[in-house]
């Protein structure tokens, strides 16, 4: 059944936004999406880039998991380390966020690249556990190693607009954090963090829309349906997997940076590793799987319905009768993940599935077939 319009070039199967009625969907988004920190509620802001942290996060999971189908539960681990460089780089050199943001992706990428020698013999169940053990190695590492370098427990994540000089103002939050004047308009610390962080997603998402077009991302998922028919037919599946480590990792360190900032200070703990623990990547390929395994779609939706769903399940939780001894996060944790296994026993695509049923309907009517 069909899905989209008939396409009869290259050209037009790779335009991102082919027909009059997306592009005044973008249109449309886009005006929703820069008026909403003037309109929303403090605490629905706080919803917005939160929401947009996850994008980024799930994009870069996607990228690995859905596009060259590596397993991996060692993403909170790439996140630790964007997040701690950008801390590092602003309270300690005075580096600013425009500049730090970038090299917490790079330093990401590089302990992404380290783990791609496992992915050249290890696949599946036996990759995850190696991620996991990266995730474990990251941890320790910065409990035993940086904290002990710079003799602090916690981080602040100063965000300067510009280079600072050695002093009291790197210890602060920065300058990024006072109020902003634009043509008489006043923002303030989360409207501009919102703006900040909806740039960041948008890059994010349109590098991933076009690698899965592009020959790279094309090889990705040859690797992912069967690695020896891709290397049969030209396909080069260690460099694919060294290429998807590296992306990955990249947008998961720019998705800490981006926690780091909105968190404003950093805390790691020695028992649970939280927040940096085996939880978050269980909630971000969550995302990936509750929206559609192998599609931007799939990240962006699954990132916002687990965003949203999630804090609800919090305040149901409290309305049923758990032992006391339970958190908010482990009765959410037990109210939504046993829907999410029923959704997709009925939905194995996710939500991309059912958009496509929709898209299928609009396509075909008035006609039923």
């Amino acid at each position: 059944m069909p899905t989209k319009k008939l396409v009869i070039r290259y050209e037009q199967d790779l335009q991102l936004f082919p027909d009059f009625w997306q592009k005044a969907g973008l249109v449309f988004a886009l005006v929703g999406l820069l008026s909403f920190p003037f309109f929303a509620s403090e605490y629905w802001l706080g919803i917005g880039n939160e929401a947009l942290i996850m994008i980024v996060g799930a994009i870069a999971l996607m990228i690995l998991t859905g596009f060259a189908g590596q397993v991996s539960l060692g993403h909170a681990a790439f996140l630790a380390v964007g997040a701690y460089t950008v801390s590092i780089l602003g309270s300690h050199y005075g580096v600013p966020f425009w500049l730090a943001i970038p090299a917490a992706g790079l330093l990401a990428a590089l302990v992404g690249l380290a783990v791609g020698p496992f992915a050249l013999r290890l696949e599946g169940l036996y990759l995850a556990i190696v991620t996991v053990g990266l995730l474990f190695l990251v941890q320790h590492s910065i409990k035993n190693g940086v904290e002990e370098v710079y003799e602090a427990q916690s981080f602040t994540a100063s965000m300067h607009s510009w280079f600072v000089e050695a002093g009291e103002e790197r210890a602060g939050l920065g300058s990024f954090f006072q109020d902003s004047s634009f043509f008489g308009l006043v923002l303030s610390f989360k409207q501009k963090l919102y703006l900040l962080f909806l740039l960041l997603a948008g890059i994010t998402l349109w590098v991933g829309r076009n690698l899965a077009n592009s020959t790279t991302g094309r090889a990705m998922m040859a690797v992912r349906d069967r690695d020896t028919t891709a290397a049969v037919i030209g396909v080069n599946p260690a460099r694919t997997k060294f290429i998807a480590f590296g992306l990955s990792s990249f947008f998961a360190g720019v998705a800490g940076a981006m926690y780091a900032y909105k968190n404003t200070t950093l805390y790691l703990d020695a028992g649970t590793g939280e927040p940096f623990s085996l939880g978050m990547s269980v909630s971000f390929l969550a995302m990936v799987v509750l929206g559609g395994v192998g599609t931007m779609f799939g990240a962006v939706w699954g990132a916002l319905i687990y965003t949203v769903l999630f804090p609800l399940a919090e305040h149901l939780g409290e309305m049923l009768p758990f032992p006391a001894s339970f958190s908010s996060e482990h009765q959410a944790a037990l109210i939504f993940f046993p829907l999410l296994c029923i959704f997709l026993i009925f939905e194995p695509m996710g939500l991309f599935g059912i958009w496509l049923r929709i898209k299928r309907y609009f396509m075909a009517w008035p006609f039923r077939y």
